[in-house]
């Protein structure tokens, strides 16, 4: 596993729950975290972390040396935008990876990555920038999931699942081997994959089904 990232401090953009565990990720990993962006929350801190503004704040912190961050917003379409927002500004994409993950050595890891107490990756998987494995999920060998999807917790994906860009495995959901997600899909929570699920749709049930009865 390659994860090549200096620790020091993190400013974290999303202050919501998803946010609280990142925190608590990042300071098990031995980063300080200067504080979070989110316009919209009313109270002062997050788990002693303050809250430093909306992210118009991002320049004036990037001038003043605090070059990193981690993008902790649970809707995939926002996270990669903002991904992209950060990155051309300048700032570099932390990863947050829970000690108590179980990783294989010849894992790929991207940037922006969260990867959930609980977990485990298999060899050869590849994790792509801004995507989310949380807690207990497991991502068997050859697995692809691409940027900013997210593989729910206690989700499980057979060898060489490719979940797309910006895709959900909800909670409890599975895959069999070498089966497809397409980008931006929504498989529900307990959902089984066995057949390929197409780009954008919206698919449940045990065999997982899209709702709208196209495949």
């Amino acid at each position: 596993m390659s994860d090549p990232q200096s620790n020091g401090p993190v400013v974290i953009i999303g202050a919501g729950g998803h946010a609280k565990v990142i925190i608590e990720i990042l300071r098990e990993q031995g980063f300080t975290v200067f504080g979070l962006t989110d316009a919209g929350k009313a109270q002062q801190d997050v788990l002693g972390a303050r809250i430093l503004g909306g992210d118009e704040v991002l320049p004036s912190l990037l001038e003043a040396g605090i070059g990193q961050v981690f993008v902790a917003l649970g809707d995939n379409d926002r996270r990669l935008a903002m991904g992209k927002q950060v990155q051309a500004m300048g700032f570099e994409l932390v990863n947050a990876i829970s000690p108590r993950a179980v990783i294989s050595p010849s894992v790929s890891l991207g940037r922006g990555v969260a990867v959930m107490a609980g977990a485990v990756i298999n060899a050869d998987a590849q994790i792509c920038d801004l995507a989310i494995i949380n807690t207990g999920a497991c991502i068997d060998h050859d697995c692809v999931i691409g940027k900013a999807a997210h593989v729910g917790p206690g989700a499980c994906l057979a060898g060489a699942v490719h979940i797309g860009a910006c895709a959900l495995m909800g909670v409890g959901s599975s895959a069999r081997p070498g089966s497809i997600v397409g980008e931006g899909a929504i498989v529900g929570a307990g959902s089984s994959v066995v057949t390929d699920i197409a780009p954008h749709a919206t698919a449940v049930g045990v065999p997982a089904r899209p709702m709208n009865g196209k495949s």
